[in-house]
């Protein structure tokens, strides 16, 4: 998905162009990959456009940021602020927003302390991320998510998502859409980028955070959702094999949103189409962040830009 260039980025409390959003190549990021950043989306609406859980993915980043001992010179409410100055003034809905909080150029060495932390916000379009429209054919990695104690899971770094590249590619030049990691006990724990639901006889499981996965902020709307619709949630340990007998199994993510997964191994998963839950839980989804279905958990921050596409599920 090649980069579609807009008018603006955001940097440091200010607007500059795109093309000068650039970083010196001594910079500390660029030798230890040492970033924090966020994936947020922005929906149309029948009237306008709304950013999908801003205040909690700016949340996430400031988290994160305070995980790696990262000082960010910027609030909750300025950072939700910024991105919605940079999408009016860019003027592009949908979009993808792309905030990153950087260590820049200041000393080389592993030791950070001496960099000065640098944040950028950028948006642009961007659609589809997991292949498949009808569901995802994914795998078993061989590349396990990262052991506690090595790199926290919780934090969205930059340098986490190089297990993430290996589980990627390494589904990618096998022909599979999306690839699953197992954690170090060899527990079902994530996709590359995305958390990971199974549907067994009506009951709705998910790998909870100690499996080495990431707290996502679709995982939690999609667990509200399934809640407030009376459904049977269970966030507990669950084995490989579980993946084969299940009824239904789907992704959640920001970029991923919830996508239904077709196989596994290539073992179908039940008949192979999307299953009820997965779609009632989708239909709930969409119908919120599109604006169709009642903002019933105020998670949607309208910004001012005009929305050429008609809105539908």
């Amino acid at each position: 998905m090649p980069i579609q260039p807009t008018s603006k980025i955001w940097h440091n409390g200010n607007l500059i162009p795109w093309d000068k959003a650039q970083i010196h190549v001594m910079s500390h990021v660029i030798h230890y990959g040492s970033s924090v950043f966020e994936g947020i989306r922005c929906y149309a609406q029948p009237q306008g456009a709304a950013v999908f859980r801003l205040p909690e993915h700016m949340q996430r980043l400031i988290d994160s940021a305070k995980i790696y001992r990262m000082t960010l010179p910027y609030s909750l409410d300025q950072l939700s602020s910024a991105v919605v100055e940079l999408i009016e003034a860019n003027g592009i809905a949908p979009c993808y927003i792309r905030p990153i909080a950087l260590r820049g150029y200041g000393e080389v060495g592993v030791n950070p302390k001496n960099s000065p932390i640098e944040v950028y916000i950028a948006n642009y379009p961007w659609g589809k991320y997991v292949a498949g429209d009808d569901g995802a054919d994914v795998c078993i990695s061989s590349w396990n998510r990262l052991a506690p104690n090595t790199m926290p899971s919780l934090a969205k770094a930059g340098a986490n998502y190089m297990n993430s590249q290996l589980i990627r590619m390494e589904a990618d030049i096998n022909g599979y859409a999306e690839g699953i990691a197992l954690d170090v006990n060899g527990y079902l724990s994530e996709g590359s980028g995305e958390n990971l639901f199974i549907v067994r006889n009506g009951v709705i499981y998910t790998t909870p955070l100690a499996n080495s996965v990431l707290a996502g902020i679709t995982r939690d709307s999609v667990l509200t959702l399934a809640r407030h619709l009376g459904m049977t949630v269970v966030e507990q340990a669950l084995p490989r094999e579980l993946l084969y007998i299940a009824d239904e199994v789907f992704f959640t993510g920001t970029a991923a949103e919830v996508t239904p997964i077709r196989s596994v191994d290539r073992i179908p998963v039940a008949d192979g189409n999307p299953g009820p839950i997965t779609k009632q839980l989708a239909d709930e989804f969409f119908g919120i962040a599109n604006g169709l279905k009642p903002d019933r958990f105020g998670w949607l921050t309208p910004v001012n830009v005009s929305v050429e596409q008609t809105v539908t599920v």
